[in-house]
């Protein structure tokens, strides 16, 4: 049974992380996987035994989501969008998918329906048809009604269902799409998909380890952190500050005159869930992946939620996570040294009281695999 796995990262390194557990997890299945990506090159990316194909690379011109560009930073012409266009259309073809997975769409990447809306027309009038499935997180950014309105018509007219990769009981999709006692189609919850094994770490014991995933927007968050450290009851403790891909050169050049003794400033790691399950405290962005990371090793957290254009997925989601005492939350607005040490001080002060781990499934990644199978598998008979 053949998957035809459509995925494109524009800003972090979140979705291609996600994309690459999935992948896993529909091989664990016994599903034959072929990823098909729009994003830019990331390092440490496993699709497993998946064949890849590569479409020309393009990501978000900013933070804010203005506009798209391709590898060099130029906005996209018609010429590149009709070439991308013809590629993915050609790679529908080739490998004559029994089920279509589209990450995000409709209910995200509106920005890539030049390419996304023929691709469902094409897989819709295909004989046998594909099974036509939409990949999206637990908590959808919030959109105007008219654009919930028109993903729900896209939904309606050409796909079987929709993989939530989050847990019903903790946060319903009715809650970021209001349409959702209009879908005739199936919703199938997941769980959350996330790599559960933990390396060993050497390093971290009783570190602080900041982070921002792939660092496009997380500057401030380290930055603000290394200016709190002085001010922090853990002011001793070894500091260790992740860098993503993404952080831009002068950026890195700041943060290295901001680090003291006591602080290490590095890529990210293969092994930052073990430095997690080692470490004192956390201090990171809130996207999904980091999230599922700080659940799976119960580290203390405190998280600055990415707030960009009118963001909500992140906020929503640690807003519930604090509710429960699983970690503290400082806005983007908020973050000023001195706060930050504040609530750094106060976390370290609650350990004690700390609620115990929310209890959430982390096996999304096969657990989606084997719905696929399923639902595949009652198609043919």
């Amino acid at each position: 049974m053949r998957v035809m796995f459509y995925v494109q990262h524009l800003l972090g390194i979140g979705h291609i992380k996600r994309a690459a557990q999935l992948s896993l997890g529909m091989q664990q299945a016994g599903l034959e996987v072929w990823v098909v990506q729009g994003g830019e090159a990331v390092a440490g990316i496993n699709f497993g035994q998946a064949n890849v194909i590569s479409l020309p690379a393009i990501r978000a011109a900013d933070a804010q989501f203005s506009g798209l560009v391709d590898d060099q930073g130029k906005a996209l012409d018609d010429d590149f969008k009709a070439n991308r266009r013809s590629l993915l259309l050609q790679a529908l073809e080739q490998i004559q998918p029994d089920a279509l997975l589209i990450e995000s769409y409709p209910f995200g990447r509106g920005q890539l329906r030049f390419e996304l809306d023929p691709l469902l027309q094409q897989a819709h009038s295909m004989s046998p048809r594909p099974l036509i499935l939409s990949s999206a997180r637990d908590i959808l950014q919030r959109r105007p009604l008219e654009k919930e309105q028109k993903a729900l018509k896209l939904l309606e007219h050409y796909f079987d269902g929709v993989l939530v990769h989050g847990q019903q009981d903790f946060v319903p999709l009715t809650e970021s799409f209001s349409l959702c006692d209009q879908l005739s189609i199936p919703l199938h919850y997941t769980g959350y998909v996330t790599d559960t094994s933990v390396s060993p770490a050497a390093e971290g014991q009783n570190e602080v380890i900041v982070s921002a995933g792939g660092g496009a927007v997380g500057f401030g968050i380290m930055q603000a952190a290394l200016l709190a450290r002085p001010l922090t009851v853990l002011r001793e403790h070894r500091w260790r500050v992740l860098i993503g891909p993404n952080l831009p050169a002068d950026q890195i050049t700041a943060l290295q005159q901001l680090a003291a003794d006591g602080i290490v400033l590095e890529p990210i790691r293969s092994d930052f869930r073990g430095l997690l399950a080692n470490a004192a405290l956390s201090i990171s962005q809130g996207g999904y992946n980091t999230l599922m990371d700080i659940l799976l090793t119960g580290v203390p957290s405190v998280i600055v939620p990415f707030e960009g254009k009118g963001e909500t997925e992140q906020i929503t989601r640690t807003a519930k996570l604090e509710a429960l005492g699983i970690c503290a939350m400082v806005r983007e607005q908020e973050l000023q040294p001195e706060y930050l040490a504040s609530v750094i001080d106060q976390t370290v002060a609650d350990l004690h009281q700390r609620s115990p781990a929310l209890s959430l499934q982390l096996a999304g990644a096969r657990r989606s695999g084997d719905i696929i199978r399923s639902l595949l598998e009652q198609r043919h008979g």
